[in-house]
């Protein structure tokens, strides 16, 4: 065990720390987290982090500001222990979908977020898949930005045959992530003319691109409440798409989405474990990859100064 390396995890998605930690031959570190009898927080750090290299693993999943709460208190309390340096691992960062300031008298609250972090304690992030790539530079530490879409890609080239396959985004917005994907695997992209009436209903026109007679799947950052993903079944299927997956990094499935996929014509839906799925989530028609691996793979490259970018380079 590497003495100088410590992983903590928080509350928001412990098996996938211990995942990490697997990959890395290590154990989670020691952390206790309770509540005085005012419901405040209490979080003491259970192991000795004086001069070491300390990551903190926790996804800003439901319900979201709690899993802030907790984080900020750990950051803070491992500063105040003497970390050498703390990284802030962060697999889902919810709050970068507010990313910049469209309606009058809001917060940009993505760069709010950041600024928590850092005032906390922590001296570097660890992430993946922002939802908005600008997110990135509201920190003034340095930012490690790892992506999935070469885990799911690789999934859809071992288990689908590829050369009916076209890639779907489902709006101008992603076509650019939508586009990475298609580029992965090799297949045409299209894209879904969308009109977003409120958080909760889309509407969709046409389809830019060739979908008829072939096997579409959409991918996005994220799946929250279904309503996105749902309308662009239907465009797709007005479009005559033959067969319609879905592959997303996050697997937020809020609200009303477990039953909208449950219900929905959509062969297979490919995510991964940067947001924890309880058992009532776990639908037959729902894959999730873990990104453990790649995650153990920059912790150890940052924590040896090697380059997290060579990474990428080196993923099939």
């Amino acid at each position: 065990m590497n003495d100088a390396l410590r992983i903590f995890a928080c509350g928001s998605n412990r098996p996938l720390t211990e995942e990490i930690c697997a990959c890395l031959g290590l154990e989670p570190s020691p952390i206790e987290v309770s509540r005085f009898s005012n419901d405040n927080l209490h979080v003491q750090i259970k192991a000795n982090v004086r001069e070491r290299d300390v990551f903190v693993v926790q996804s800003l999943t439901e319900p979201v500001s709690h899993h802030i709460l907790e984080l900020l208190i750990t950051l803070d309390a491992l500063r105040s222990a003497s970390a050498r340096r703390v990284t802030a691992v962060i697999p889902y960062y919810s709050y970068a979908r507010s990313d910049k300031k469209d309606a009058p008298r809001i917060s940009i609250t993505g760069r709010l977020i950041a600024d928590m972090l850092v005032t906390a304690g922590a001296n570097r992030i660890l992430t993946m898949d922002l939802h908005a790539d600008q997110v990135h530079g509201f920190f003034s530490i340095p930012v490690d930005h790892l992506t999935a879409i070469p885990t799911i890609a690789a999934h859809f080239r071992e288990h689908h045959d590829l050369t009916n396959m076209v890639a779907v985004a489902s709006d101008a917005g992603g076509a650019k992530r939508a586009g990475r994907f298609s580029e992965r695997l090799g297949i045409p992209l299209a894209i879904i003319d969308k009109r977003r009436v409120s958080d909760t209903d889309v509407k969709q026109g046409h389809v830019i691109g060739d979908v008829a007679g072939r096997d579409a799947v959409i991918f996005d950052d994220e799946i929250s409440t279904g309503g996105t993903l749902l309308a662009t079944v239907d465009t797709l299927r007005a479009a005559g798409a033959r067969s319609i997956h879905a592959g997303a990094v996050h697997p937020v499935l809020c609200g009303p989405a477990i039953e909208r996929l449950r219900e929905s014509p959509l062969e297979s839906i490919v995510v991964t474990n940067t947001v924890h799925m309880p058992p009532e989530k776990r639908l037959a028609k729902i894959r999730s990859l873990t990104v453990a691996p790649l995650l153990a793979a920059a912790i150890e490259r940052i924590h040896s100064g090697e380059s997290v970018g060579e990474l990428f380079e080196q993923t099939p």
